[in-house]
C-alpha cells in the first residue's frame, strides 16, 4: 500500500516542478504548410520573453521568424489585432526588429 502512494506524490511533485511560467504563443505551428494570415495570440508574452534570464534563444528566434515572415499578413478571422497581439508586436521590435513588418499589427 505505501508503495502507490509514493509513486502517486512522486508523480504529482514532477509535474508541479516541470510547468513552464507561460503557455506560450502559437508560432511555429505551421507543419510546414505556408500560412497566408496571422493567428491570435491566446496570452500576452511572458517572462520567459520578456525577462532576460529566462529567454530562450529558440523561442527569441521563433518569434521573430514569425513577424518578420508573416507580420504584414491580415488575421486569419478578419478581425483587428487585440491588445494581446500588439503585445507581441511591440516586443518584436523592442528586441530590435523592422518595425515596419508589424506596423498593421501596431497601428
Amino acid at each position: 500500500m505505501r508503495i502507490p502512494v509514493l509513486l502517486l506524490c512522486s508523480t504529482t511533485v514532477l509535474i508541479a516542478c516541470t510547468s513552464t511560467p507561460d503557455p506560450g504563443p502559437v508560432f511555429d505551428q505551421e507543419d510546414g504548410t505556408e500560412l497566408t494570415c496571422l493567428r491570435h495570440q491566446p496570452q500576452p508574452p511572458g517572462p520567459r520573453y520578456t525577462d532576460e534570464a529566462m529567454r530562450s534563444t529558440g523561442e527569441i528566434l521563433s518569434l521573430l521568424r514569425y513577424y518578420t515572415a508573416h507580420g504584414r499578413k491580415p488575421f486569419c478571422d478578419g478581425q483587428a489585432p487585440t491588445d494581446t497581439d500588439k503585445q507581441w508586436a511591440q516586443l518584436y521590435v523592442t528586441l530590435g526588429a523592422d518595425r515596419a513588418n508589424v506596423t498593421a499589427v501596431l497601428g
